[in-house]
């Protein structure tokens, strides 16, 4: 017997990632005229890539605030600063939240 929890199979996670792409574009071109629609759209991408253990790529994860789930557009929904000094780049959301990734020279 074959135990309930198997790993899916490849193609069922390829059209979860393609949908989640799909549903992060969507929320990034929803947020001016709908905030709380575009936040919904990443729930819903992120729910997906749970279900499915599908993960997405790098610059999909760094596309949206971990805490509140709203869509990161530069000059819209988050600032961006350069800390030399630790080699950071700074993402602060409007909701407070800060994330650092390191960068190299």
């Amino acid at each position: 017997m074959r135990s309930q929890r198997t790993q899916p199979q490849l193609g069922i996670k390829q059209i979860a990632l393609e949908r989640i792409e799909l549903l992060l574009g969507m929320a990034k071109t929803e947020l001016a005229r709908n905030p709380e629609r575009a936040r919904r759209y990443v729930r819903l991408a992120k729910k997906l890539a749970t279900r499915y253990r599908a993960r997405p790529s790098k610059g999909l994860k760094r596309s949206f605030c971990k805490v509140c789930n709203t869509p990161w557009v530069i000059g819209r929904s988050v600032k961006v600063w350069l800390d030399p000094h630790s080699r950071c780049v700074i993402y602060k959301c409007t909701c407070g939240a800060e994330r650092r990734f390191r960068y190299k020279r």
